[in-house]
């Protein structure tokens, strides 16, 4: 062929050129084989990155081995760069067991400790975040790594992609975020995506460098990463790096090329990565008829065998019991008793002590939230912790709920804790993706844990409006993957939060505003921890049971301290999931009537999976229908008396009588 694409061989030895064209040309073989395979139905799915794979190979060749790449689905050659076993990714394609997802996930939806790869799920945008956390732990552990993450130029649109690099900008973080400009998404030409001319343009918006290269030139890929990688190592900032590339097939095999405008695959065929690089070695005496044939021959049988090793592995099988178990990393929760002198303080400050104390027992724990440091958080939660820890443990963020969630997933695959304030658990819409999908499953999906504990200031009663007085935590319990605690009393923050950030699994942990400064009880000074998974019966009675958490519980006690002839079980369930089911059971069984009550609304409410159990479990015990009361299906009003009339109280007391008078 006609070579177009001119190459610079300065700091290359011959040896290097010719390992680099056997890089390049594996992804190439191993797409030809898969395309095969998809029309034989041995796959299911194929994206493919021909023509890309300068991007690939050349960028992971650039970087160190013990630094994270994070990749997306047209990035087959970061996976081959780094030699990661072809019978697995055959297994992984396949959803073998030799695979990493365990047959859970597909193609490259899935990371790998061992070859620093952190894959991607199918929202994109989210890795980025990630890449800022795992870049922030290199800081932190004053590592001198680059971090290198992938996205395309449609999946730049997102809005991750604007809070991850705004995050790196602020915090000066060493990723290099290569955006992948094929001038496609899917269909979407780039004149319909973004209005810019070209993605470099953005960088002075975010105050960093940004750099544009031929993507199809693997050694000016090479050279251009190996350059900012170095210069980042020493010198930390992130770097938007734009490779000019073009998607020769379609988004995903299925969809076609239908859509390009004609002539336009031929145009960019002629900037073939690997054809041109293959001539121009050929037209150097570098690469000869020799090489190429024992290159191609050996790599066919490599891919070959490699294939049918996968192949010939039995189909996947598993068990009810497996698969549940694996949505949380194994935990093994040692109590520390609460032992040592007690004083009196306020839900808050029991809050903060647990922080401070957890602080000081793991210092590679990480604060992270919106004016934390200095100002000490909305509530005065993390008040004076930054003078004890300082900025690098107690970091003030932008507001881009999002990327810092994403951010403490990073610091977790490098082994530190993250703990991520919510001002308001309102706010939590605007990270929810990064929590229902990347943290609540990636154990699950390829086994890394995500050390991350996401504090949620939560409730009505203050007047705040519907903005910042939503009780939310239906939204998440519905989500296999979570751990989810809601402390009614003091103590129980304090030790809670404690196991909380203990714990190597996800957690949310809501903290009602009410009780903030509204609740004080005397708490033992020293760290202690509290059971996740085991309800507190906090009064005890044969006539009624009342099922509820959080100000729930102050309710009822509120209502049987005005009704001393009514002996009730309260059991305030503190923790939501894992959820203490025998608890409940064994006080039905022993009342026969139930109600269960929630602030937040009465519709899709945690008491409607708490009743369902209760009537699946314990229906022979009962003497009355079992009973939901919670706030009306409404939003959570501004005006107080309106407020009054959506927090279910009044109908507590009714449901109290109609349950008892059954």
């Amino acid at each position: 062929m006609k070579r177009v694409i001119s190459y610079d061989t300065q700091g290359f030895s011959t040896e290097e050129l010719l390992s680099i064209y056997e890089s390049l040309l594996k992804p190439r073989m191993i797409e030809e084989k898969m395309l095969v395979l998809l029309r034989q139905g041995k796959i299911t799915k194929w994206f493919s990155g021909w023509g890309q794979e300068a991007i690939s190979v050349g960028s992971t060749w650039a970087m160190k081995d013990e630094e994270y790449i994070l990749p997306m689905h047209r990035n087959l050659g970061v996976f081959t760069t780094r030699n990661v076993p072809l019978n697995r990714l055959f297994s992984q394609f396949q959803g073998k067991q030799n695979g990493f997802t365990k047959g859970r996930d597909r193609s490259f939806h899935f990371g790998t400790q061992e070859h620093k790869i952190i894959g991607m799920i199918s929202h994109l945008g989210p890795q980025l975040g990630i890449a800022d956390g795992i870049a922030l732990s290199n800081l932190l552990k004053e590592e001198k790594l680059s971090t290198l993450v992938f996205t395309g130029d449609g999946g730049a649109s997102e809005g991750d992609f604007h809070e991850s690099l705004n995050v790196a900008a602020v915090w000066n973080l060493p990723v290099i975020f290569c955006v992948e400009n094929n001038s496609w998404g899917l269909s979407t030409p780039s004149d319909e995506q973004f209005k810019c001319k070209q993605f470099i343009d953005k960088g002075i918006g975010y105050g960093m460098e940004a750099i544009q290269m031929d993507g199809n030139n693997i050694l000016e890929v090479i050279r251009t990463v190996r350059k900012i990688a170095i210069d980042i190592r020493e010198n930390p900032r992130p770097v938007l790096l734009e490779a000019m590339t073009f998607r020769i097939r379609g988004h995903e095999e299925s969809s076609g090329t239908k859509y390009y405008p004609e002539g336009i695959q031929d145009e960019w065929s002629l900037k073939d990565p690997l054809l041109n690089y293959e001539q121009f070695l050929k037209d150097e005496g570098i690469l000869t008829d020799a090489i190429e044939k024992e290159y191609k021959e050996s790599l066919k049988t490599l891919i070959q065998s490699s294939f049918e090793t996968a192949q010939n592995e039995p189909l996947i099988t598993s068990d009810p019991l497996t698969e549940e178990t694996d949505v949380f990393a194994p935990h093994d929760q040692s109590i520390i008793k609460e032992a040592g002198n007690k004083r009196e303080i306020r839900f808050i400050d029991a809050i903060q002590e647990g922080l401070d104390q957890s602080m000081n027992k793991y210092p590679q724990l990480v604060l992270m939230g919106q004016d934390i440091a200095e100002y000490g958080g909305a509530f005065k939660v993390t008040e004076g912790l930054v003078e004890k820890y300082g900025k690098g443990r107690v970091r003030n963020t932008p507001l881009c709920e999002s990327a810092i969630v994403g951010a403490g997933l990073g610091l977790s695959i490098r082994g530190m804790k993250a703990m991520v304030e919510m001002q308001f658990a309102d706010f939590v819409t605007c990270g929810f993706n990064q929590i229902i999908n990347n943290l609540a499953k990636i154990h699950w999906r390829w086994g890394q844990n995500a050390d991350v504990v996401v504090r949620m200031p939560t409730g009505a009663g203050t007047a705040a409006g519907p903005f910042h007085s939503q009780s939310n935590e239906a939204w998440f319990f519905h989500t296999p993957g979570l751990k989810i605690l809601y402390p009614s009393n003091p103590t129980d923050a304090k030790g809670l939060l404690n196991a909380a950030i203990e714990d190597p699994n996800p957690v949310l942990f809501f903290e009602h505003k009410y009780l903030y400064r509204s609740l004080k009880e005397d708490v033992t000074e020293d760290y202690y921890t509290t059971e996740i998974g085991k309800a507190s019966l906090v009064s005890s009675g044969s006539d009624l049971t009342i099922v509820t958490y959080g100000l729930g519980v102050h309710w009822a006690k509120e209502e049987m301290s005005q009704r001393p002839e009514i002996k009730a079980d309260i059991i305030d369930l503190r923790s939501l999931i894992p959820l203490d089911t025998e608890a409940v059971y064994k006080s039905v069984r022993k009342t026969g009537r139930v109600i269960v009550l929630h602030e937040d609304c009465i519709t899709g409410g945690i008491g409607g999976e708490l009743t369902a159990l209760i009537t699946e479990h314990c229906f022979e015990a009962l003497d009355a229908p079992v009973r939901r009361v919670g706030s009306l299906n409404s939003p959570v009003p501004f005006a107080a008396t309106i407020e009054s009339i959506f927090l279910p109280q009044e109908r507590f007391k009714a449901a109290v009588d109609a349950v008892l008078h059954y």
